[in-house]
């Protein structure tokens, strides 16, 4: 997965938004993010991060949580999303998500994991 930062933007809008505010978490840097979707009843993450100096304080589970806790209210039984096998097919499991599938060689020496969660 090929992430694109626009670094100058995201600072001044951090710069903005704690000037408006009054909130400076983390010094405008961000700990984590999760953006998904919802359609027919599933919850799709598209993307979670943590940055690597706060991945065992616990946020990568919160984030999950959270989306898990939205798409509920959605009116979603179900979630899916799909990890690398070099980034975090282990932390999906433990969440209690079961892998479906995978496409094995994608890309070259790695697989892309596919997960389900009924929630």
């Amino acid at each position: 997965m090929t992430q694109r930062s626009t670094g100058t933007s995201d600072r001044e809008l951090a710069a903005f938004n704690a000037k408006a505010t009054g909130a400076d978490d983390e010094n405008g840097e961000p700990v984590g993010g999760l953006t998904g979707w919802t359609w027919g009843g599933t919850c799709g993450v598209s993307m979670l991060w943590v940055h690597a100096d706060h991945r065992a304080g616990g946020w990568g589970g919160k984030l999950l949580a959270a989306a898990e806790d939205q798409a509920r209210r959605r009116g979603c039984a179900r979630m899916v999303l799909s990890s690398f096998t070099f980034q975090a097919p282990d932390f999906y499991r433990r969440h209690g998500y079961v892998e479906t599938g995978r496409a094995e060689g994608y890309p070259a020496g790695n697989a892309q994991v596919h997960f389900l969660r009924t929630l």
